[in-house]
């Protein structure tokens, strides 16, 4: 999870470099592309081992995934990178309460306050601006609900297919979305917009680097973050997310961001003391 955060983290800076460029709906559709490219490669050269059994749930989590990837790439280009990633989040505490009302999990008293600990911890690194048009923090948080619901279904799949497998139902639906809304809004005429009908455009120059960047970072995180749903219980594992948080600030500061305030100092060492708390957690109870 540790490595997850950290290339979705990349991830949200290399789209922020691409705001002046493309809109979330074409960078939703060269995300997933990149990474559809490169995952079918290793497909080819080592075959996935599938009992299957669960294709309904594997198409629905692609969908889920997909949707919360639009929310997320809609807020970074229209908010600062601190409060969409905030935002994005969130899916811990609707993990949490999905994971104790449909599944039945109780991931212990210690964890839970560990994910009441990260969470401030979040909030006092980057104090989400509340001066901002009111779609964006509904975006925003529709993006954590459907993060939630798509790493919760995360854990029920790689019983039955192979890690990759999962990662390519999510960047192959991906694909295939934005495609359908491009196809859609060309044969219909309809006036593009931000986000689903988009216009085709194609990168120039440095800016496929930046695409590459977006595309393989992506790819990274979600991989390792199918591992980690797959490996734990959901409520643990989401907690150790919050790790995005240290890796985006110290990115940040590499990008020319200022050092941190006493606040976000502050934020920083709850976010190190929820990691303990859940390591002791984890340790007492092998």
């Amino acid at each position: 999870m540790l490595l997850a955060a950290m290339g979705f983290s990349l991830m949200g800076a290399a789209a922020k470099t691409l705001k002046q460029s493309f809109n979330a709906g074409q960078l939703v559709f060269y995300r997933n592309a990149i990474g559809l490219i490169f995952l079918s490669g290793g497909l080819l050269l080592h075959q996935p081992q599938n009992k299957g059994g669960k294709l309904l749930l594997l198409i629905f989590r692609g969908m889920m995934g997909t949707t919360a990837l639009y929310g997320l790439l809609y807020c970074v280009l229209h908010m600062p990178l601190g409060t969409a990633m905030s935002y994005n989040l969130t899916s811990t505490l609707f993990i949490a309460l999905l994971s104790w009302l449909v599944l039945k999990e109780s991931p212990g008293r210690l964890v839970a306050l560990a994910v009441i600990i990260g969470f401030a911890g979040m909030l006092l690194i980057y104090k989400p601006n509340i001066h901002l048009p009111w779609y964006y923090h509904v975006a925003g948080l529709f993006s954590g609900i459907a993060s939630a619901i798509s790493y919760l279904t995360v854990g029920r799949l790689t019983n039955y297919y192979d890690t990759r497998i999962v990662v390519l139902s999510f960047i192959s639906s991906g694909v295939i979305i934005p495609l359908l809304f491009m196809l859609t809004g060309k044969i219909f005429s309809i006036p593009a917009d931000d986000v689903f009908f988009v216009e085709w455009k194609w990168p120039q120059a440095n800016e496929w680097f930046a695409i590459l960047s977006l595309g393989l970072t992506a790819l990274f995180g979600q991989y390792f973050v199918t591992r980690a749903y797959g490996a734990d219980k959901a409520g643990i594992v989401s907690a150790i997310s919050y790790a995005n948080i240290v890796f985006s600030v110290l990115l940040g500061m590499l990008l020319g961001d200022a050092f941190p305030d006493l606040f976000s100092l502050c934020g920083m060492l709850c976010i190190i003391l929820s990691g303990v708390m859940i390591s002791l957690y984890k340790k007492r109870n092998s």
